[in-house]
């Protein structure tokens, strides 16, 4: 099967011919139709996160927001049939540990991170193996395409189980959205599904434009402000009630928590690169004294993306409209480029294999 394999941090990707994924007998292996390009791949791709023991290496197919068909299944596998359409969750669970039984599989001890780790072959290719299927794999709805679901698995529900979980939002609450990536995108989306005003941060105009039309109230251009903690606060008033740092670098993460009202809930979403390397300098004086929460938040159970579905059903929530775009396989290597100067818009989407 055709597969992009990392041969060199932040080289082009290549595209290669490798053994196609058999079960083991707990697992499944998935005909991936679609598979989102995400700035987390660009982290792997980079080298990132090796302060985290997360470093990808030489030979690892990336990939991690795939949906497709399920073309085989493990002689032990229970409720996953051949031929089921199934999105995949990033962060898969052994389905067995403490955290697991107690319905966090998104934080499982063992958990294998889909596309960053050998045991686990991303979906930059054809096919990949999905261990703990009965578990891992989440049937998709009738009707809805495998384009429309590739951010399902990393992007979206990530913002949803942030937003409708970690944090308390209640109807006319402000939201503040730093970084308008996919993640950050479909954030403002679910934000504004679920009663809230938003204002999106963002350094480029289209990101903030694609922002207003996913539901933001206001659009906040970094680079044309020089407080924009500030900006947040004279928009509502005060401050904002939830903010979220989508992004994952020192002034987004520090933006976000001085943009909020006393009693404010900021959630950390994106992950950190190279320059901060897990740790942020922040305010916390005032943190203390305006008894502001710091909340992190990483995927989203499994058990719980009916939640997500039932909100598609009746239009509320429309995933399809953060992707931006379809691309081929051989397209990878330069979106994870355009990354790194942030020149993305929405979720490209990989189609052709």
């Amino acid at each position: 099967m055709r597969a992009a394999v990392l041969e060199e941090h932040g080289e082009p990707l290549s595209i290669e011919d490798v053994d196609a994924p058999d079960p083991d007998p707990e697992g499944a292996v998935v005909e991936v139709e679609a598979c989102g390009v995400c700035r987390s791949d660009w982290h792997g791709w980079q080298g990132d996160w090796g302060w985290l023991d997360l470093e990808t290496q030489p030979g690892q197919i990336l990939g991690h927001e795939p949906a497709g068909r399920v073309v085989a299944v493990g002689d032990e596998v229970e409720s996953v049939s051949e031929g089921d359409h199934v999105a995949v969750p990033f962060n898969l669970g052994d389905g067995v540990c403490p955290r697991c039984q107690r319905g966090h599989s998104n934080i499982c001890e063992n958990v294998m991170p889909l596309g960053f780790v050998e045991q686990a072959q991303g979906a930059f290719a054809e096919q990949l193996h999905v261990p703990t299927a009965d578990h891992n794999l989440v049937e998709l709805p009738d009707g809805v395409s495998s384009v429309d679901m590739a951010g399902l698995g990393c992007r979206f529900m990530t913002s949803f189980h942030a937003l409708a979980h970690r944090a308390d939002i209640g109807a006319g609450d402000w939201v503040s959205i730093h970084g308008c990536g996919g993640v950050g995108l479909s954030a403002v989306h679910i934000a504004d599904a679920l009663g809230a005003n938003v204002v999106a941060v963002d350094l480029t105009d289209d990101k903030l434009e694609k922002a207003r039309e996913l539901g933001a109230v206001e659009g906040v251009n970094a680079d044309d402000v020089e407080d924009v903690p500030g900006e947040v606060q004279s928009i509502t008033d005060g401050g904002a009630q939830v903010s979220m740092d989508a992004l994952g670098i020192a002034t987004t993460c520090q933006n976000s928590v001085l943009s909020l009202d006393a009693h404010g809930q900021h959630v950390q979403v994106g992950l950190t690169t190279q320059d901060e390397q897990g740790m942020v300098h922040l305010p916390t004086d005032a943190m203390t004294m305006q008894e502001i929460e710091f909340i992190g938040s990483l995927g989203m159970p499994p058990t719980r993306y009916d939640e997500i579905f039932r909100m598609v059903s009746t239009g509320k929530l429309e995933p399809e409209k953060v992707v931006s775009e379809t691309i081929g396989l051989e397209d990878v290597s330069d979106k994870l480029a355009a990354m790194t100067d942030y020149g993305t818009v929405g979720i490209p989407v990989i189609d052709d294999f």
